[in-house]
């Protein structure tokens, strides 16, 4: 065997034994080596703290409007309901604002918002604020400003007529009930004007229709409501608001009808019962 080809053999060799140290090697590293964690996951944020709404009282006079909003400051405990009416003053201010930036210079009178909040009840149960006011901006007199928040505090939302009587049966109900309260008031009213039969006739037609209209057996028809308190903080019934223009003409004003806890009982949802009389 001559040199070269002995040196050739060792070389072979030599590389044949260094591929198996290697491959050794390698899967001790793999045996070592620890086995690859799952990506740790993404930690969902935490919710938004519902952050307090400052109620403050607003006084606004310029050449163009004068503005007053006046709040409770009992509503303040309840960040969420103060938070809805903080939305409702201010959409009217921004309205007002907006109409009296259209202004003639020759107006007669400046626009005005003047817009009241007020607590009607106030239990760890139930919440509610009324809001009263009106906004003018031209015309005759000025549009009327009506909303009534009824807050559920330990639920942290607002309570709706829809949530108290999900069904239709029950609005058939409390429509039957409040047209009778609203026809009987209305004729009361003629009867103190002393009017002839024919005007008589004509009153109770077009301001009948109006109640009607207004009354139809659905939640929407309902939706402005304030609790009323009986013996024992219990609820003796709800107090349906209907603002000027929705049962009866302006010159009538804002009209209410209390529907008793012995008509709602039947048609209630289930969970709010216990809020009422007899539940």
């Amino acid at each position: 065997m001559s040199v070269s080809s002995g040196r050739a053999s060792r070389w072979v060799l030599f590389r044949a034994v260094l591929l198996i140290v290697l491959l050794i090697l390698c899967a001790a590293c793999r045996r070592e080596a620890p086995a690859p964690q799952p990506a740790p996951a993404a930690t969902p944020p935490a919710p938004a703290a519902v952050s307090a709404t400052e109620l403050k009282d607003v006084v606004e006079t310029t050449s163009n409007y004068v503005i007053g909003i006046s709040y409770p400051p009992a509503a303040a405990k309840y960040p969420g309901l103060a938070a809805e009416l903080r939305r409702y003053a201010d959409d009217a201010r921004a309205e007002l604002v907006q109409a009296a930036s259209e202004r003639r210079p020759d107006a007669p009178a400046p626009y005005d918002l003047s817009l009241s909040f007020s607590m009607v009840m106030d239990s760890p149960a139930l919440v509610a604020v009324a809001a009263d006011g009106s906004s003018y901006t031209g015309g005759a007199h000025g549009a009327p400003l009506l909303e009534r928040f009824v807050w559920l505090p330990q639920e942290n939302r607002r309570l709706l007529a829809s949530d108290l009587v999900p069904g239709k049966q029950g609005w058939n109900a409390i429509s039957g009930y409040v047209r009778e309260q609203l026809h009987t008031a209305l004729s009361q009213r003629i009867d103190a004007d002393d009017l002839d039969a024919a005007e008589r006739a004509e009153v109770i037609k077009s301001a009948g229709q109006m109640i009607d209209e207004g009354t139809e057996a659905d939640a929407a028809h309902f939706a402005q409501f304030e609790p009323v308190v009986g013996v024992g903080g219990k609820l003796s019934a709800l107090r349906f608001v209907f603002a000027p223009y929705q049962v009866g003409p302006y010159s009538d004003g804002t009209q209410t009808v209390d529907v008793p806890a012995s008509v709602l009982l039947p048609f209630l949802a289930p969970e709010y019962r216990g809020l009422f009389a007899g539940g």
